[in-house]
């Protein structure tokens, strides 16, 4: 059982039965990475629940219900369990029944990673919400879900790590906090004691340029300048031969635009970028088939054991074509553009991935790939981005494929 929390974090867990804030509708807590708002939280939601209810309804939502598992009710339930909670978890059916001093209610779980989430909560009737990560969940499904609080007493819980200053959250919740009748909380690395000095500074090391500021610093900061300003040519990029266990190709498809792959070797825990094949229709002055760009993927693996090759999803006529040939595994890569790039900037910062000097252009791409500071929300320049995007595949895969092992901790990181 975890016997020391910092100030701030047992305001988090207590405000609701507190004088000063008791009759605040909701909570909101922002802040660094790994600051122990999630877990004060989730602890101080469910002490709420089981304390002012009896036979009620409430909800617990992240961007996926895996996330929401792995992040906030995994950590939780077995913490309940010691304070003397029975437990009774339905995991096909997402909800989970708690019992404490004689009163149950239900937990249910949702997640809300798109518009189209809305419709999952709508109809209900709860007597409070939890949103894990609210910053990454559209609007649409948290007003839906916030529209189901009707019960007298009722409250709404909000936790999240700063994104961009024009985001709707920031601008709808922090910014209208008295008309929201709403605590702010805003939590740095430092109101976590489970963290020593050491750790701490391992994650500083981690991130820099926006990300820093965000995850770190903990401030609402715009996107500006190049997307990674952590690339250095000495620390980045290698000359000669490398021997490799693993191999890998990552593909962007273009017909109009350019086609990037990328050849990738697994050696002593660092994934080498060996090989590029890079063609620009406009600049070639013709366009090439599939099957053109298949010959030019044959080419690129050479007589290496490449075990996947991942595509850029939207190219379906070129995913078919590999699958055609039979020769190698593909998948389809994760197109979480936000994600891939803080996974990209992590590996960065960590070393994981480096490129060889004939790499060229995704190398001239480092120094051109931009955000775009008239978007009003984080996105980059879609131009020069084609090699970017390749890497970007690779990375957010390889993350998956290792379960956020040690290549990439940002995944784990909160």
């Amino acid at each position: 059982m975890i016997t020391e929390f910092s100030h701030k974090q047992l305001l988090a867990m207590k405000w609701w039965n507190m004088r000063s804030y008791g009759d605040r509708d909701a909570i909101i807590c922002d802040g660094a990475v790994r600051s122990g708002k999630t877990l004060s939280m989730s602890l101080g939601f469910i002490f709420w629940a089981s304390k002012c209810f009896k036979g009620s309804s409430f909800a617990m939502c992240g961007k996926t219900i895996t996330s929401l598992r792995r992040n906030v009710i995994t950590p939780m339930l077995p913490l309940l369990t010691e304070y003397g909670y029975i437990i009774n978890e339905k995991v096909s059916r997402n909800y989970f029944d708690m019992t404490f001093l004689g009163s149950t209610n239900r937990v249910y779980l949702f997640g809300g990673k798109d518009e189209g989430s809305a419709a999952l909560i709508q109809g209900m009737t709860l007597s409070g919400v939890f949103f894990d990560e609210v910053a990454l969940m559209p609007r649409s499904f948290v007003e839906q879900a916030l529209a189901r609080c009707s019960v007298s007493g009722s409250k709404m819980w909000f936790n999240c790590n700063p994104d961009n200053p024009s985001h709707w959250f920031y601008n709808e919740w922090i910014k209208k906090l008295k008309q929201k009748n709403a605590l702010y909380l805003h939590f740095t690395m430092e109101d976590n004691p489970s963290l020593t000095k050491r750790v701490r500074e391992r994650y500083e090391r981690m991130y820099s340029g926006t990300f820093y500021d965000r995850f770190v610093l903990g401030k609402w900061t715009a996107s500006q300048g190049v997307v990674y300003p952590m690339f250095s040519a000495e620390k980045h990029i290698f000359s000669g031969d490398i021997s490799c266990e693993r191999y890998v190709i990552s593909c962007d498809y273009g017909t109009v635009n350019p086609s990037s792959f990328g050849l990738w070797g697994l050696s002593g825990g660092v994934w080498y970028r060996l090989r590029e094949y890079y063609y620009d229709s406009r600049r070639e002055g013709s366009s090439r088939t599939d099957e053109e760009h298949y010959s030019a993927l044959e080419e690129l693996a050479g007589d290496r054991a490449v075990e996947k090759v991942i595509v850029d999803p939207s190219a379906a006529s070129f995913i078919e074509c590999i699958r055609r040939h039979g020769k190698f595994p593909v998948a389809k890569a994760d197109n979480d553009v936000i994600s891939g790039i803080r996974q990209v900037s992590t590996a960065l910062k960590q070393g994981r991935i480096r490129f060889h000097e004939s790499c060229r252009d995704i190398i001239r791409e480092f120094s051109l790939y931009c955000w775009n500071e008239r978007a009003g929300a984080d996105a980059p320049v879609k131009e020069n981005d084609h090699a970017m995007d390749d890497m970007r595949y690779f990375v957010a895969d390889m993350v998956r494929s290792q379960g956020g092992g040690e290549l990439i901790a940002l995944s784990v990181a909160r």
